[in-house]
């Protein structure tokens, strides 16, 4: 399995915060009921890595890997949860070791050409390129395409469902991360089928 694979089994990576541990199992069915295949629970919270566990068992075909990964802790407890693959927001010397010691696919991120020029120059062909919206969106990447057409991208940060086509039409974009299909009031409501409604229609975002 490989950071491509991983990235190519859905236009939109939705991009997860887990405050209560029994959310985690019908959250993770909803998202691949709808068509995501790929999870990303962020460790922002206590029960984040637990989630993990919790969301690979219920649904083993998915793709659950972690976000927030951001030192050597949250590597490690990637590691421990049995992630799938890992997301950083950026990338430090630290991670870098980690990542090369591990089978499991890592995806760094960057923001600026001086970033994505390092992670390519240690082999990096797959970045997630963050805080999207805010680093120049769009008209960025687009740029950062000419000089540097080998690496490619999941943008995350900021990303709308009218905005993800833009994105997703750019030959370095091939996926983006998203949050607009987990919204709070429904997680907190429990209505799975809306939010697997929701990720229906992000799955087919073209």
């Amino acid at each position: 399995m490989s950071i491509e694979q991983i990235l190519s089994s859905a236009p939109v990576v939705p991009v997860v915060v887990i405050d209560n541990l029994e959310d985690a199992a019908p959250l993770a069915q909803a998202l691949y009921n709808g068509g995501l295949k790929a999870l990303e629970v962020t460790l922002r919270t206590p029960v984040a890595a637990q989630a993990v566990k919790i969301m690979k068992e219920t649904v083993p075909d998915a793709y659950v890997g972690t976000g927030t990964v951001v030192d050597k802790a949250t590597f490690e407890a990637s590691v421990a949860a049995g992630a799938d693959f890992m997301v950083s927001p950026g990338v430090n010397d630290e991670l870098l070791a980690l990542a090369k010691g591990t089978d499991i696919p890592f995806l760094p991120g960057a923001a600026t050409p001086s970033e994505v020029m390092k992670l390519a120059s240690h082999g990096f062909k797959f970045l997630k390129f963050f805080p999207a919206e805010a680093a120049g969106g769009v008209p960025m990447l687009k740029s950062i395409g000419g000089p540097l057409p080998q690496v490619t991208f999941c943008p995350t940060g900021g990303i709308s469902l009218d905005s993800a086509p833009k994105y997703l039409a750019l030959k370095n974009v091939i996926c983006v991360g998203g949050t607009w299909m987990l919204d709070k009031q429904l997680i907190a409501n429990k209505d799975w089928q809306a939010i697997e409604a929701l990720a229906k229609q992000a799955s087919e975002v073209k």
